[in-house]
């Protein structure tokens, strides 16, 4: 075992207080938010029952909080009201302030306006 593994071993939780296990070897029955997402499922309330170390040299380690899969709950769906609003606030993140129209893509938050407003004397805006 190395010494990096050692540090990062903890399975009852007595050195730092809950259960901690070396990156990817986190035993079945846990995940990852991302990993209950990718099933369908969200932590549903329930508290972080384990986390997942990776050690760095420089900075401190990498931690992932592990949850329960038997406690999860699935994903709640989306609404139409929640649709709409999504589609509100994207809509409102395409429109340019300068000249208020849909630009069709995301507005740069370095530019805060359309590229043809941002840049009038270019040759793109005749194009």
């Amino acid at each position: 075992m190395s010494l990096a593994y050692g540090k990062c071993f903890d399975p009852t939780g007595a050195r730092l207080g809950i259960p901690t296990f070396p990156w990817r070897c986190a035993p079945d029955g846990y995940a990852t938010l991302r990993q209950l997402r990718a099933q369908g499922l969200r932590p549903g309330g329930q508290p972080i029952a384990g986390q997942v170390l990776r050690p760095r040299y420089r900075r401190g380690p990498l931690v992932a909080y592990l949850y329960r899969e038997d406690l999860a709950k699935p994903v709640r769906p989306m609404t139409s009201r929640k649709w709409g609003a999504l589609a509100l606030a994207m809509l409102a993140r395409r429109t340019c302030p300068q000249c208020g129209l849909d630009a069709g893509y995301v507005i740069p938050t370095s530019l805060g306006m359309c590229v043809p407003c941002a840049y009038p004397d270019d040759e793109q805006r005749a194009a």
